[in-house]
């Protein structure tokens, strides 16, 4: 008899700990599935990308500033332009953008030369802008690039120099260039006949 009690003993301790076991297995779960829901709900640390605010419209006013440009929603800003005539209807233009670029998600990618008639200026017919950029410049705020064989009719004394990017599109600073003049509010011009 003693044998028999040894072995339902030993039987029942198997039954106990299956149990334990089945028991702990379910508490583990059951822990990582409330640990779930608290990451689902938990506050974003503040240091945590925000959605943009809403667009602002461009500011064309002389009263802008680079301070004033980088308060304004998350718009690509031309904040100076240099013209350069190459030949005689052509042009290098040296733009510096400012942007605050948040990786490949929003970043400025490009740059238009735009006649008074809307009419946009691509060296390569083929891009969407004048000068296409390709990639964020998070680091490098404000960023300046230039575009050569810019080709302006030379009838032509104004052009606009506009800024794009992924998420607002067309909205910020714009600068308008005098080709006549030598300088002007956020512009300089270098012409072959100076």
């Amino acid at each position: 008899m003693n044998r028999r009690r040894m072995a339902s003993s030993k039987q029942y301790s198997v039954i106990g700990i299956q149990w334990v076991g089945l028991l702990l297995l379910v508490l583990a779960v059951a822990g990582c599935q409330a640990g779930s829901r608290a990451e689902e709900t938990a506050v974003p640390p503040t240091n945590t990308p925000q959605p943009a605010e809403t667009a602002v419209p461009p500011t064309h006013t002389p009263e802008a500033t680079e301070e004033s440009i980088k308060e304004t929603a998350a718009d690509a800003d031309v904040l100076d332009v240099k013209a350069a005539q190459t030949g005689p209807d052509t042009w290098t233009f040296t733009v510096t953008v400012f942007h605050p670029d948040n990786g490949w998600e929003d970043y400025a990618d490009g740059w238009d030369v735009v006649l008074p008639d809307g009419t946009v200026i691509k060296p390569d017919p083929d891009s969407p802008f004048t000068r296409l950029l390709l990639h964020p410049h998070d680091n490098e705020q404000p960023f300046t690039r230039s575009q050569s064989g810019i080709v302006i009719p030379a009838n032509m004394t104004q052009v606009t120099v506009r800024a794009h990017d992924l998420v607002d599109g067309f909205g910020g600073q714009e600068v308008v260039v005098d080709l006549t003049a030598d300088s002007g509010e956020y512009f300089e011009v270098e012409r072959l006949d100076k």
